[in-house]
């Protein structure tokens, strides 16, 4: 297969590519500033973290298939499939008219995202010598650092101006341009080829990480549905392993995992996953429910956290050359749970400042260690492998999300359920059931301090998630000459961006 584009049109294909990569990337923050509106209006709180893990597990779980079916049929219909899945999901949850529905909805959202950031990649390595591909990525990396600027400012003034639909129907139009700009400017012909594509691997992976999900929704369930739940997961785990062992094609490969660099790597980055969307979901309803604050003030607390993340990312060559890859990660593993840290702090009392500090640290240690485990990676296998063992970065961080907001959300429900004694806990999710319900929390104190306890305990979480982030990078095996090296590729990098 082979993509054909003229040099002058190269410039409105990368354009339809960020439009469709900022469609995706500004989704997370956005909706996560309007979910405590939402949730007042539909109700369901109990479900609020499944929104958020609906969308994350579709996506994880279909970008390796779009990939897949990108070579056998062509980056264009893959792309333009994949964008109007994501239009009818985004179209039909600003209709959602409760909770269940809005969470069906997102799943649809995430099975058409799933093909965005893998087969747009993979454009502009059709299209881009390699010399010219490091100014392209740039620029594509950009856009995730400004719509996660432009998320929660965005979600915090049309939540409160417009309806929260709105935070949906803003695709529609981006979406469309998008579609139009791979139609008129992307060509390629295409030679089809054999492909097998391990669907058992997928299905089987699908049923044991959603019932892992439900059983951590569910934790106030009784054991006749726990117990089977468990079953489904462990089953369906080990068939899963067992599959992707014989599999011609797996979807995750048993023998490059279990290496230890690329397995500590995966599980830090696994780890580091968990906690930051336990920090962006959990976050902003408390900067809104406990510290009385408007949705646009808890937006900018997570902005902070993506201000931190790649101005890191942009210091790490030089932190490479001054100090070393090795002090490079470990540093950025300290900075991590430091910012946790900051959480335990916060008071109904508390200046939004504090949450915004402790973000921007959790960000700066993120982006160290992302980079920085990246280039392990990649440095640590052959060329022909190397896609693959990104792709498993990847990866591990978005089925870190996708554990990391359920299991936060779940501890929260536990902590409303412990601290409320049953009739304080009946009451605070009737009040958050409402339009504005996270306002009128500062009215009744008895509520509200149940809610702050409650989201501590969600904080510990993210803590002890960063800890153990924390203690798996120290696991990382890192060669002595590993910054040298690293310094002198991102040098060469940084030569051919100037």
């Amino acid at each position: 297969m082979s993509s054909t584009v003229d040099r002058s049109r190269r410039p409105l294909v990368i354009v339809s590519i960020m439009l469709a990569t900022f469609m995706v990337a500004v989704e997370a923050t956005i909706v996560a500033t309007a979910m405590p509106r939402i949730v007042g209006q539909l109700g369901g709180f109990t479900y609020y973290s499944w929104v958020f893990s609906a969308f994350l597990l579709a996506q994880s779980t279909t970008t390796v298939i779009y990939g897949k079916l990108s070579d056998i049929f062509g980056r264009k219909p893959m792309l333009i499939c994949g964008i109007l899945i994501f239009l009818v999901g985004s179209a039909l949850a600003g209709f959602a008219w409760s909770m269940a529905s809005l969470i069906a909805f997102r799943l649809l959202q995430g099975l058409g995202a799933g093909a965005i950031q893998p087969v747009t990649m993979t454009v502009v390595g059709d299209l881009y010598k390699l010399e010219e591909r490091a100014k392209v990525q740039g620029a594509l990396a950009s856009v995730w650092a400004v719509s996660a600027v432009i998320g929660p400012l965005a979600g915090g003034i049309i939540v409160d101006n417009l309806s929260w639909a709105w935070i949906f129907w803003i695709n529609l139009p981006v979406g469309v341009l998008s579609i139009a700009g791979f139609i008129l400017f992307l060509h390629e012909s295409v030679t089809p080829r054999e492909a097998k594509i391990d669907y058992a691997g997928t299905i089987l992976f699908s049923i044991s990480i959603v019932s892992l999900l439900v059983i951590l929704t569910e934790t106030d369930s009784g054991f006749a549905v726990l117990c089977p739940l468990a079953v489904v997961f462990v089953v369906s785990g080990v068939l899963f392993l067992w599959q992707e062992r014989r599999a011609p094609e797996p979807i995750i490969s048993i023998a490059l995992w279990s290496r230890r660099l690329i397995a500590t790597s995966n599980a830090a980055t696994l780890l580091a996953g968990m906690a930051l969307i336990g920090l962006t979901t959990v976050l902003p309803i408390y900067v809104q429910g406990v510290l009385g604050r408007s949705p646009l003030e808890a937006g900018f607390t997570l902005t902070m956290l993506i201000v931190g993340w790649p101005l890191a990312v942009m210091l790490a060559s030089r932190f490479f050359r001054a100090f070393g890859i090795r002090r490079t990660l470990r540093a950025g593993s300290f900075m991590f749970p430091f910012g946790a840290l900051f959480l335990l702090f916060l008071t109904p009392e508390s200046s939004p400042v504090i949450a915004g500090v402790g973000s921007f640290l959790m960000g700066f240690g993120m982006g160290l260690i992302s980079l920085t485990s990246v280039v392990l990676v990649q440095e640590s296998v052959e060329w022909s492998m190397r896609g693959s063992a990104t792709a498993s970065i990847i990866f591990s961080r978005s089925l870190g999300n996708t554990l990391g907001a359920t299991a936060l959300g779940a501890i929260m429900n536990v902590g409303i359920a412990h601290y409320g004694s049953g009739e304080l806990a009946a009451r605070l999710h009737d009040l958050l059931n409402q339009p504005t319900g996270l306002s009128d929390l500062v009215g009744d104190p008895a509520i509200r301090n149940v809610f702050d306890a409650a989201l501590h305990w969600s904080f510990w979480g993210v803590v002890v998630v960063a800890v153990t982030t924390f203690a798996t990078i120290w696991l990382i095996p890192v060669a002595d000459d590993a910054g040298r090296r690293a310094a002198l590729k991102t040098d060469a990098q940084d030569a051919m961006t100037h």
